[in-house]
């Protein structure tokens, strides 16, 4: 029997004895975060958000298997956060609609979960209105045309049933009652009622795909609520991909259980913990940026060498060699080893171990 077939649904129940602990450490985490934030000036803060967001969107697409762009999906949450970045990119339809759900959530969570906004929101996730190569219903609940919303894995044969969903002529009321749910003025700390959340809603799953990145969109939705819809700094998508096997199994665990969901509401509380002390790097990374650029600041750099130093201080994956450098610059191999070689002799860039064509530059470190 799955959760929602009891008769005592929705009525979770928890332990609340083992939760004080956990929340505890959350409020003195999140303080600790606050005054940081409150410490850095709006540059900083403005870096910080887009890093955020940024990681967000990337993320929760991840954890569904789908891949974005990270300069598509960077420069749509820089544009719309009015934020300049150096090199900025057009985005495609389905970055644009991923981008869109991640900063409507946010930026705006204040304004009311209505159904007409949820049903927009996955509207905005699949432009084309198809999943992959399949056609899927958009913009409105599921209607189960081809068999009752499960859960599987495993290939051909071998298929395994995690979840089924309840059939979709009960959506309609189901919704209902969780929006209002949602929308009701309660004593239930706000972490809680996010994490309840998104269990509820992954339980109903009533669309016909983009159930999870919705999911988490409602619950960073209800974060943001709680901390103000001010500057966003961590990114709960972030971690959950850090550990989506135990997600995974702590959600199937909880709907195929009882109305007794504390392990899940300990995983969850786990969860958005270590997000927060990611978040803590995330800060000092920004800071350090600043802290590189203003020890430079008698410096005249050419265009190419601001973009190149913008690119190492954000986090350039692999080796970063004259080539490659000339590659993203659109430039000569001779004009790019011009570039770091000026770079080096200034002390800014030192040379790794290798040689010739082979040889990768970093940062020097203060």
């Amino acid at each position: 029997m799955y959760i929602h077939e009891a008769q005592d649904w929705p009525h979770f129940l928890w332990r609340d004895e083992r939760l004080i602990a956990p929340l505890g450490s959350l409020r003195q985490r999140l303080g600790r975060l606050q005054g940081q934030l409150d410490a850095l000036g709006l540059l900083p803060q403005a870096e910080t958000t887009l890093a955020s967001l940024t990681q967000d969107a990337l993320r929760s697409a991840e954890i569904e298997g789908e891949t974005l762009e990270l300069q598509q999906v960077r420069s749509s949450v820089a544009r719309r956060l009015g934020i300049e970045i150096a090199d900025p990119v057009p985005a495609s339809r389905e970055v644009e609609g991923m981008v869109d759900l991640t900063l409507d959530a946010v930026r705006h969570c204040h304004e009311p979960v209505t159904q007409e906004r949820l049903l927009a929101w996955q509207a905005s996730l699949f432009p084309t209105g198809r999943s992959g190569l399949f056609r899927i219903r958009t913009g409105a609940w599921r209607d189960d045309a081809h068999g009752p919303m499960q859960v599987i894995s495993g290939g051909f044969g071998r298929e395994r049933v995690h979840f089924q969903a309840p059939a979709a002529e009960r959506l309609p009321g189901e919704m209902r009652r969780f929006l209002a749910w949602f929308e009701a003025d309660s004593d239930l700390d706000p972490i809680l009622h996010a994490a309840i959340a998104h269990l509820w809603f992954l339980t109903l799953h009533p669309f016909d795909d983009g159930n999870g990145r919705i999911a988490r969109a409602l619950t960073d939705l209800r974060l943001s609520r709680m901390d103000g819809g001010t500057v966003r700094c961590y990114s709960l998508s972030a971690a959950i991909l850090a550990e989506r096997k135990e997600y995974y199994r702590v959600l199937e665990f909880t709907q195929g259980g009882t109305m007794e969901i504390t392990a899940w509401l300990e995983w969850f509380l786990g969860c958005l913990d270590r997000a927060l002390e990611r978040a803590e790097e995330t800060i000092r990374d920004v800071l350090r940026r600043h802290a590189f650029w203003q020890r430079q600041a008698g410096i005249v750099f050419n265009e190419r060498q601001r973009k190149l130093l913008t690119l190492l201080l954000e986090g350039f994956e692999g080796k970063l060699t004259s080539g490659k450098w000339a590659k993203l610059a659109r430039c000569s191999s001779d004009t790019a080893l011009r570039d770091l070689q000026a770079l080096v002799e200034r002390g800014i860039l030192e040379r790794d171990d290798g040689g010739g064509r082979s040889t990768g530059y970093r940062i020097v470190e203060a």
